[in-house]
Parts: C-alpha cells; structure tokens; sequence
C-alpha cells in the first residue's frame, strides 16, 4: 500500500490535471457558443441554394453542365474533415471509421483529407489521398473550403473520378454529433434532410429565370459545392468544440472522483500510522513499568 506522503502527492497532481481540464472545458464552451451560432447561421443560406436547384434541375438539361452529368461509377473521391487537435472523444474515429466504410462499397476511391487527424490516420491506413488541407478545423472560412471545393469540382469535371462525397460530423446539440456521408457532385435535387430525390415534387409556383435556367445553373452550382463544403466545415467545427467541452467535463469529473477517493486512501494510511505510533508508545510504556 503507498504511503501517506505518496498519496499526497497524487492527490495535487490530480488536482493540477483537474485545473487543466476545467480551464479547457470554459474555453471549449465558450467556443462552441460561437462555432453553433455561425453553423445555424449558415444553414438557411445553403438550403435556400438548394431550393434554388431544386427549381432549376428539372428545367435543365444535364448535358449542359458539367457538374450535373451522371457517370458509370468507376472511381470516387471523398472529402474527409477532422480536426486538427485531439481531445474530442470518439469524434474522429467514428468519422473516419464512416468515410473508409464508406470507400469500402465504392468500386475505387481516394480521399482528400481535411484537418491533421484525417491525414494522420489516412496515412496510417494507407490509404489513396488526393490533396490534404490543415489548419483551419476550428474557425474555417469561406476562403478555406473554397480551396476544397475546387480540388473536388477539378477531379470531377476532368473525369478523374465519377462521383464526390463528403464526410464529415454534423452537428446536432451539445450531445449529439452524428457522422454523416453526403454526395455533392453530380449535383442532383435533394430533399429538405439532405437526401437525393428520385423525382422534383409538384411546383406550386412557376419561376421565369433571366437570361435561362442554363445561364443561372452556371453561376449557382459551383457556389452550391463551396457552400455545401464550407457548411460540413462549420458543422464539424461545432461538433469538434461540443465534444471537447463534454470530454473535459467528464475529465474533470473523473478527476474530482479519483480526488475522493485517494483523500480516502491518505486518511486511512494517517490513521493507521497513528494507530502504529500509539501501539509504539503504549508497548514501550509496558516495558518500562516492567
């Protein structure tokens, strides 16, 4: 059993830990605050485009654009985004354990990797990586994901691959923070969750576009795909600090916990000395008065 001294001294190294973590939890909170509000802030805007294409698909032909073109699938590129930092849980392991199951059930495929945990373990992997991007996980910008979305419309308007994925963690409350496989490009009519439709529901209005459907497919989709990627980067960026916050709650709980108990301990080991001290005492007392 250690001693008294020993159990002190893990005692404050807990105890340090447990400083550690809560500071990380507030910093976390208060990230997640702004990451949920620019991710909530966002959305209206790309399901908005996404109506917009919903409009225009059935009044366009596909052939007329390039990134509406449907393909034999021979070969498929996935956008992975991670984070760049640890201390998240099972946040990127389920994300990558997804996108590779994923690559799984797709005739060939190669990846581009988003944020450092993607590019770590793609290569641990070995798996086939197109372009890899860091450093913008936690705050990404329309700037940043742009450089994504084009990699992703280049390899496909070049017929290097048949279909694009992204894979990334959507975020739903504090809690909840579910990994999500969406294909974006061939681009087609989606429903309001996210799912492609198999056919464009009845209009109940008929919009007149200027100068044609063509003109406006051409400047709507490649802003739809940089929009659609720099919205996984949000959601992955709120979900990265939700998980960080619960991660360090539950660590500093943890710790508070292992703080009891080796308070316990210590108390037990400075009785027991006592008690020997005593038992010590009252022998050498007897030997004396004999």
């Amino acid at each position: 059993m250690p001693s008294e001294r020993e159990i002190r001294r893990r005692i404050r190294s807990v105890r340090n830990i447990q400083q550690v973590t809560k500071a990380m939890q507030t910093v976390a909170a208060s990230r997640m605050r702004r990451a949920q509000q620019a991710v909530l802030a966002s959305r209206p805007y790309e399901e908005r485009l996404r109506a917009i294409l919903n409009e225009l698909a059935p009044n366009a032909d596909p052939e007329l654009h390039p990134l509406l073109a449907r393909r034999e699938v021979k070969r498929a590129a996935i956008i992975l985004v991670t984070t760049d930092r640890g201390l998240v849980g099972a946040l990127n392991t389920n994300v990558i354990r997804a996108a590779i199951r994923h690559s799984e059930a797709l005739p060939a495929s190669a990846f581009v990797a988003v944020g450092r945990k993607a590019i770590g373990q793609l290569r641990r992997f070995r798996q086939p990586t197109t372009a890899e991007f860091s450093g913008f996980s936690e705050r990404p910008t329309t700037g940043d994901t742009s450089i994504v979305a084009r990699v992703a419309i280049e390899e496909f308007v070049a017929r290097r691959v048949d279909e694009v994925y992204v894979t990334y963690t959507r975020f739903i409350n504090t809690l909840r923070q579910v990994p999500t496989v969406r294909r974006i490009l061939p681009l087609a009519p989606e429903d309001s969750a996210g799912r492609s439709a198999g056919g464009s529901p009845p209009a109940t209005l008929q919009y007149i576009f200027e100068p044609d459907p063509e003109s406006v497919l051409e400047a709507v989709l490649p802003r739809l795909i940089e929009l659609t990627v720099y919205q996984a980067a949000l959601d992955n960026a709120a979900s990265e600090q939700s998980a960080r916050m619960v991660s360090m709650r539950n660590a500093t709980d943890n710790a508070a916990e292992l703080i009891q108990d080796y308070t316990l301990a210590a108390n037990k080991a400075r009785q027991g000395r006592i008690t020997k001290e005593m038992l010590e005492i009252a022998s050498g007392a007897e030997a004396l008065a004999k």
